[in-house]
């Protein structure tokens, strides 16, 4: 489990969230068997999908954060629901250790810089939103920063943080991003730029042993929070078999008629979490019968 605030300084000026996520790039690094620098870049955006999602407020509403850079590591995708709840994937897990220097993960180098992020946000209506921008780093936070600038006009500071233990387990992740509403007066970028810097990078917070909430008052500590809600998140995939006959119906006959004459029984693994679903013979082939 982990834990999302959401938060607003008292003057109205300013709105911040929150989140650790240990547990939950744990479970993906689990899931994925991800090496160090791909549980490094899919944790960032795992925990930057979980605060966007949340911050939507649509009921039922969700956000896909995919970015695709050029890098070794290929796409690396998150999708998070309205509570913030998160399941996601890299396309190359298996990518060996990439190093700014000791102890220091290059995910910029291993994300790329040559590509997009896109953003597609589901708010329920008849077209999803999708926005997109160039990669500024790859280091995803930053990047999630300027789609926020230039896609949503929003002045933004997201920051985010994944520590790879020795044994290649999670040891610490989450983040934060705290966004201007309209009308700041501009001191306070001057406040936040003093506290963002002050406060230091996300992972010694959270390896320090700080909840979602005391990152935030750490942070913005020359500001008065008003905590608005507290949240738990996991790693939740909706994956069900229903979903899976769907997409064997996607197929298309054809298709389905190969799969039937090998008379071999499927399997069928979900992209986002280890689930297999089976179909034997016959099942593939009652499902072509009511095509």
């Amino acid at each position: 489990m982990g834990e999302l605030v959401r938060a607003m300084t008292k003057d109205g000026f300013v709105k911040a969230v929150a989140v650790t996520t240990t547990d939950i790039v744990e479970r993906a690094r689990q899931i994925h068997k991800t090496l160090p620098t791909a549980t490094a870049a899919l944790g960032r955006l795992l925990s930057a999908a979980s605060m966007m999602g949340n911050m939507q407020k649509v009921e039922d509403g969700s956000i896909t954060l995919q970015v695709k850079g050029g890098g070794p590591l290929g796409t690396v995708l998150a999708v998070s629901d309205a509570e913030g709840n998160v399941r996601g994937y890299v396309q190359n897990p298996q990518i060996s250790l990439l190093e700014k220097y000791r102890g220091k993960l290059d995910v910029g180098a291993a994300v790329g810089t040559d590509g997009m992020l896109t953003v597609i946000r589901d708010l329920r209506m008849k077209e999803p939103y999708i926005g997109s921008v160039e990669l500024v780093s790859g280091e995803i936070a930053e990047d999630i920063t300027e789609y926020f600038s230039s896609s949503e006009q929003t002045p933004t500071a997201c920051a985010l943080g994944v520590l790879v233990d020795v044994d290649q387990s999670v040891k610490a992740a989450g983040g934060y991003i705290i966004q201007l509403l309209p009308d700041a007066p501009d001191d306070i970028i001057d406040r936040l730029e003093a506290g963002i810097n002050k406060a230091g990078a996300v992972t010694a917070m959270l390896d320090g042993g700080m909840t979602a909430e005391q990152m935030l008052q750490h942070v913005m500590e020359d500001f008065e929070l008003e905590i608005l809600e507290t949240t738990p998140v996991s790693y939740r995939c909706y994956c069900s078999r229903d979903r899976v006959t769907s997409t064997l119906i996607s197929l298309g006959k054809k298709e389905l008629e190969e799969i039937v004459r090998t008379g071999e029984t499927i399997h069928i693994e979900c992209q986002f979490c280890d689930t297999i679903y089976d179909f034997a013979p016959e099942e593939t082939g009652e499902i072509l019968a009511n095509l």
